[in-house]
């Protein structure tokens, strides 16, 4: 207002200058305009105290510029002067001032030059700032950052690295030393269209915070995690190589696929075979598995075998096949594989592998192949077994890759240390096997054949059990001359179920060969016997009796007596085709339960040319279905093979239902009833009687 008390009217030019000087005395700006004709340099008063001057101390020169700018920024900051002068350009600068009391404040200076008509300098006006606190502040981050055991750089919106702690530089420096103000994309090419660009765009399009896991190639060859978060002035990243982390993640996923490889099934020599492709390429460049057959003449060369070979490079997979297949015979005997064969002993060799294999290898195609693949380093390690080397794992490398490292020797050897195992313990299965089976068999003797019955019996063990089980059949006669038919499951798939099979097959013939008793008494004595033992076992059994009078002979049937304990039903096939159960009327408890329980019998009376099938639930129980559909698939099939000769009957029975090896063990027996008013029939085979037994049936 004036000195009336009325408003202060100023002009649209003042309005603006008055702005002007509030916004510059509110931002602490200090002003100077350097007259480059006289050489006078004028500074306002908050400029001249910035400097650290009085008004009347300050000579109006550019020496007193000079005066106060820190030595090391006096040559930096010159340069840019003359610069912009010579150039008629602007000016800009961060420097510092030295002040006389010893303090230092941070300038940050912008100025533009103004020329006369004919191009030439005259006047440089122009503008400074204290930054003193803002770059201290910024100080204090970049020393954090500095000091911060992880990497970290930020870039531009344009993608220009505008700082690189010490850290990321040491990470970084296979790629360029110096990366401030240089392009993203161009000092990392790899990165373009990889998940480090789809990321970084991702981000600094959308704003989002990013976290993600990346591998950069060679020259880096490492794995990165990366946190990088948008800002105004661009893109900061926050990353860590974590390339220890994941090769050893990938070396535990190694020996853990080795292991899935390897367990649960005892074809260990094809799981072993496949390794080759497993360790290719975390350990080697390429691989060769090596087996050593046992108990084969001819020496070490004669049963050692390469089963499996793998190539990083798939066009070499066909080459390395064909070397596969030549190597072992062209090995001389001093060759690597045969003295690592021989001492059980790893052999390492770090360079000129190509050289060093060809001078044991006879001449011809394995020493023209290895050429072909050219190897620079290699490793030959044994997989050992408990009393001998079952085999060998030979790693390759090329010249690109080098030495195999200690970490992946490391790996292999514990990779090879499974794999021998495995070999071994699939070599001992297969000896256990054959005795157990053998031992098995052995009690499973072969049927009597009395008069015009023909019996079959099979029995088929489990494929991935202990290869001896509980289930059995036994077909013997009495004093009498019935015959008895025996199928039963002892509880259990193991060891122990076998040895008790044995006993309770053992008990129930010495009972039903001293007693002409019928089956419902077999059981009974068998449960008590059982008792009596101590036997801690379960068991299902059927026992059916053949009987027949000779006015029952002459009329040609014959009687069917049988006693279940807790067993699948007989089945019937009579001759004409139709197939029936042949069911008690309750189901009775399992041998073993109750030793005191009732047993009970059920009779039918069979006509000449019916059939009598007594099976285990091997032959019908699967995994993927019920045991009822299983007994709706065997009297399907036995409808459609009743025709058939019984022994083929029950080949093709088990063909159709079981398919090679069974989940569960395979024991049945079948009677076939052939007329006795002919002679007895070819199929039939020979009639087989003991002497005690008399031919004829008993007169009533």
């Amino acid at each position: 207002m004036n000195e009336y008390g009325d408003p202060l009217i100023l002009d649209a030019h003042e309005t603006e200058r008055l702005r002007a000087e509030l916004a510059i005395d509110a931002a602490g700006i200090g002003t100077f305009d350097w007259n480059l004709v006289t050489g006078a340099l004028d500074w306002d008063d908050r400029l001249i105290a910035m400097f650290g001057y009085e008004p009347a101390s300050f000579a109006r020169t550019i020496d007193d510029f000079n005066a106060r700018l820190h030595p090391d920024d006096t040559e930096r900051v010159t340069h840019a002067l003359t610069a912009a002068i010579d150039s008629c350009g602007e000016f800009e600068s961060l420097y510092r001032v030295c002040l006389p009391s010893g303090d230092m404040r941070w300038i940050s200076a912008r100025g533009r030059t103004l020329c006369d008509p004919q191009g030439v300098a005259v006047r440089l006006l122009g503008a400074a700032t204290d930054v003193t606190s803002r770059h201290e502040a910024e100080q204090g981050v970049a020393r954090v950052l500095e000091t911060m055991p992880a990497a970290f750089f930020s870039v531009d919106p344009t993608w220009r690295f505008t700082y690189v702690n010490a850290h990321a530089q040491r990470l970084l420096e296979a790629v360029e030393v110096d990366l401030i103000g240089k392009d993203l994309w161009e000092q990392f090419p790899a990165a373009v269209g990889s998940p480090f660009e789809t990321h970084y765009r991702h981000a600094l399009e959308s704003g989002e915070t990013v976290t993600f896991e990346a591998y950069y190639p060679p020259p880096l060859d490492a794995w990165y995690e990366v946190l990088a978060w948008p800002g105004p002035d661009g893109l900061a990243v926050y990353f860590s190589d974590i390339t220890a982390r994941r090769r050893q993640q990938d070396r535990v996923e190694l020996l853990s696929a080795v292991t899935d490889q390897l367990a649960g099934t005892m074809q260990a020599e094809l799981a072993v075979a496949r390794l080759a492709k497993l360790v290719v390429p975390e350990l080697a460049d390429w691989c060769l598995v090596t087996l050593v057959d046992e108990g084969e003449p001819g020496g070490a060369r004669r049963n050692a075998r390469d089963v499996g070979w793998w190539h990083r490079d798939e066009a070499m997979q066909t080459v390395l096949g064909q070397y596969a297949a030549a190597r072992i015979p062209a090995l001389s005997d001093e060759s690597f594989l045969m003295r690592s064969l021989a001492t059980g002993r790893r052999i390492l060799l770090e360079s000129g592998a190509t050289q060093a294999i060809q001078g044991v290898l006879h001449p011809g195609t394995a020493r023209d192949l290895i050429a072909q693949l050219a190897p620079e380093a290699f490793v030959v390690i044994p997989l050992p077994g408990r009393d001998r080397t079952v085999g060998l794992l030979t790693l390759f490398n090329g010249a690109d890759r080098g030495p195999v490292s200690p970490a992946d020797l490391a790996t292999a050897a514990e990779v090879a240390g499974r794999a021998g195992l495995a070999l071994d313990n699939a070599r001992l299965y297969r000896q256990q096997r054959v005795v157990a089976e053998a031992l098995q068999r052995s009690l499973l003797t072969a049927p009597p054949e009395p008069d015009h019955s023909e019996v079959v019996v099979r029995y088929l063990p489990a494929a991935e059990s202990s290869a001896v089980g509980g289930d059995w059949y036994d077909a013997f006669l009495q004093a009498d001359g019935a015959t008895v038919l025996v199928i039963g499951d002892v509880a259990g798939h193991d060891i122990a179920a076998a040895a008790t099979m044995g006993q309770l097959r053992g008990l129930l013939r010495g009972i039903a060969t001293s007693n002409d008793i019928g089956p419902a008494g077999m059981l009974s004595r068998l449960d008590r016997s059982m008792s009596l033992l101590d036997m801690r076992t379960m068991a299902t059994g059927v026992v059916a009796r053949l009987e027949q009078t000779m006015e029952e002979r002459l009329r040609g049937v014959t009687r069917l007596r049988w006693s279940n304990a807790g067993h699948l039903p007989p089945l019937l096939i009579d001759s004409d085709g139709t197939i029936a159960e042949l069911a008690t009327g309750r189901p009775e408890l399992l041998l073993g339960v109750d030793h005191e329980s009732e047993r009970t019998e059920a009779v039918a009376t069979l006509g000449r040319e019916a059939t009598v099938l007594l099976y285990t639930d091997g032959l019908v129980e699967r995994r993927d279905s019920d045991l009822d559909a299983g007994l709706d698939r065997l009297k399907e099939e036995l409808a459609v093979l009743a025709h058939l000769p019984l022994q083929e009957l029950c080949d093709q029975l088990i063909e159709r239902l079981v398919q090679d090896r069974p989940d569960d063990d395979v024991a049945l027996i079948a009677v076939r009833l052939h007329r006795q008013d002919r002679p007895r029939p070819a199929e039939a085979g020979p009639k087989r009687l003991p002497e005690t037994v008399s031919e004829e049936p008993p007169v009533p």
